[in-house]
């Protein structure tokens, strides 16, 4: 079995009001088959053992798939691999006695709770204020029977596949949410099911999102350049015309 050291610097923080630092731990003989997230436990369990406090860090499933953790590795939010979650990285990917920076994503829309962990819950706002589909679908009809083309249900799929992770807020140079907000946005405007709400969905969206202190979008696709599921920044193209035709209209 494959093993390497690293030298860690993880950000430390007692909570929202403390002032945090780069703390440096040295970890020995990490299997390459670990992934990221296994590699803190060890990290963990041997602080519980020194008498230390453990790193905080959000997870879950572990499979990539609700969104819960995540960090920056490097400067790189979930690392260096694309399309891939922190919970999905494995340390095969990096070099015996690597250096790794690990730190929270950093927002202002964010605040830090304890180390590693942020508050994400600006995200629910957004989703909340969408409110919800009024039309009733009731069960699931033929595949044939439905209105829509295979082009448009596939581009809704694409959009829906986003995990609200919030790794495409931390590698933003403005903090801008433009990218989950569309990816939102665009799963319900694109189908017949929720074109009843489309306009005021897309204003009341795009308020709670100002609202919450994202910043503004400047095409730098740093956004999609992170993004564990590959959402295109054709999306906020999207939600541009979305929110500029419910202006027009509700106006």
């Amino acid at each position: 079995m494959a093993t390497i050291d690293l030298n860690l610097q993880i950000w430390r923080q007692k909570n929202s009001d403390a002032l945090g630092q780069l703390e440096e731990y040295l970890l020995e003989k990490i299997s390459t088959d670990m992934s990221f997230l296994e590699m803190l436990d060890v990290l963990n369990d041997k602080l519980t053992l020194e008498g230390k406090d453990p790193v905080a860090f959000d997870h879950d499933c572990r499979e990539g798939i609700c969104g819960m953790c995540g960090a920056v590795i490097n400067g790189i939010a979930h690392g260096p691999e694309r399309e891939t979650t922190l919970c999905q990285l494995h340390m095969r990917h990096f070099a015996n006695g690597d250096t790794l920076v690990i730190e929270p994503f950093r927002s202002r829309a964010f605040p830090i709770r304890k180390d590693l962990i942020v508050d994400r819950s600006a995200f629910e706002k957004i989703i909340q204020s969408g409110g919800y589909v009024s039309v009733n679908t009731g069960g699931a009809p033929d595949g044939n029977s439905i209105p829509i083309s295979s082009q448009i249900a596939e581009l809704a799929m694409d959009a829906a596949a986003c995990i609200g992770c919030g790794a495409c807020v931390a590698s933003c140079p403005n903090g801008a949410a433009m990218l989950f907000t569309s990816a939102k946005i665009s799963q319900l405007c694109l189908l017949p099911q929720g074109h009843g709400e489309r306009r005021q969905r897309a204003l009341s969206m795009v308020a709670t999102m100002d609202k919450e202190g994202f910043g503004n979008c400047t095409n730098l696709r740093e956004c999609e350049a992170v993004c564990p599921k590959s959402i295109s920044i054709r999306n906020i193209a999207r939600l541009n015309r979305e929110f500029v035709k419910a202006a027009f209209l509700e106006g």
